[in-house]
């Protein structure tokens, strides 16, 4: 090809996600509706009742744009944070979140600082925009937030902690957290990432910092697509100080959230009870899968988020036959951990079934 491609491209890493129900079906030959998919920490129990019905009040408007700014969602989400609306900026996706920092903070001759075994999207935007990325070493799958503060240097511009991290499922230390905060230099955008944040029973409340505006450098984000069980609309949010909103909102395309998305949002908010049973059934099917795997004696990491990191030799091949299996989980090779699979927490049925399986192809 003659065409004069960006050099980039060439060594740019490629996000691989779970693989889709029907992509199985069709290469391995089997019914859809008798496969399982544990692979991507999306919620069992679907969407709130409440939001599948706000959706399909919005059908017969498709013929018009959505609201670009998306007032009401913002109003909505900025109430149940105890934030304004000006500390709030909307991505399709967390993803685009991320891709709004790079265009914003990330460049040839910058650094920006991630912990080994950190959500995949980090590096790749990173090396998307030209910048360094500098890879602290992992504490027990885990954060080393002591040392990856140690690693910031004058050329450091942005920081990314998950916490709770995916793929690992691990917790930072609130110790730490606080630390993190206190130690950040200005001149490094601290992201947050908190899409399982809603899993925990307690955490470190980041959201003082943004209201009060004692930390301009700090951005959280979060996420429809976990808890609120809403992937498919592919909605994601931060909450940062109005100047930082308003540097990121300059790089936000037009009506990046389509109407569907904000319906089925702002509906979604408003549905405690589904959130609750969403809880329930994470924290009773991680127990089931701590205590199948204690006797199965496979090594797992203990998880704060709604799916579980296990050892099972051979990831990719235990990965294969489970999928032969009608049960699709997730290889962890793109993540240099090839002797790990994660499995997401599904129903209860799902989860008797994935062990079942995870039984007979570990033999």
């Amino acid at each position: 090809m003659s065409l004069h491609l960006n050099p980039t491209l060439a060594t740019l890493p490629v996000y691989h996600p779970g693989r889709p129900i029907e992509e199985v079906a069709r290469e391995l030959n089997l019914k859809p509706e008798n496969i399982i998919k544990l692979a991507s920490n999306e919620n069992p129990l679907g969407p709130s009742p409440k939001a599948r019905a706000a959706m399909e009040n919005v059908l017969r408007n498709l013929h018009l744009y959505p609201d670009g700014n998306a007032f009401y969602l913002k109003r909505k989400l900025a109430d149940k944070l105890g934030v304004e609306p000006s500390n709030l900026v909307l991505g399709n996706g967390s993803n685009e979140i991320i891709e709004f920092i790079g265009h914003a903070f990330m460049q040839p001759g910058v650094d920006v600082v991630v912990s080994q075994y950190c959500f995949a999207i980090y590096p790749i935007v990173t090396k998307l925009f030209g910048a360094n990325l500098i890879t602290v070493p992992a504490s027990n799958y885990g954060h080393d937030i002591p040392a990856m503060l140690k690693a910031i240097t004058p050329q450091t511009r942005v920081m990314f902690v998950a916490n709770p991290n995916n793929p690992t499922g691990t917790l930072a230390p609130r110790e730490h957290i606080v630390e993190l905060i206190n130690k950040v230099p200005d001149h490094v955008l601290l992201v947050m990432d908190e899409a399982y944040i809603e899993f925990l029973n307690d955490s470190v409340d980041l959201l003082p910092f943004i209201r009060s505006g004692a930390k301009p450098n700090l951005i959280l984000m979060r996420t429809f697509s976990k808890i609120f069980g809403l992937a498919g609309l592919r909605l994601g949010y931060a909450v940062a100080v109005p100047e930082l909103v308003s540097a990121l909102e300059k790089v936000r395309q037009p009506f990046n959230i389509n109407a569907i998305a904000q319906a089925g949002a702002i509906a979604a908010l408003d549905d405690d009870e589904h959130l609750e049973k969403t809880r329930a059934n994470n924290f009773s099917g991680l127990r089931v899968y701590e205590t199948e795997l204690r006797k199965m004696k496979l090594e797992y990491v203990a998880s704060s988020a709604n799916f579980i990191l296990i050892k099972v030799g051979d990831g990719q091949r235990i990965f294969n036959e489970l999928q032969k299996l009608g049960v699709i989980t997730r290889p962890m090779g793109g993540y240099q951990l090839p002797e790990w699979i994660r499995i997401s927490v599904g129903t209860f049925a799902e989860n008797q079934r994935c062990v079942e399986a995870l039984k007979q192809v570990m033999g």
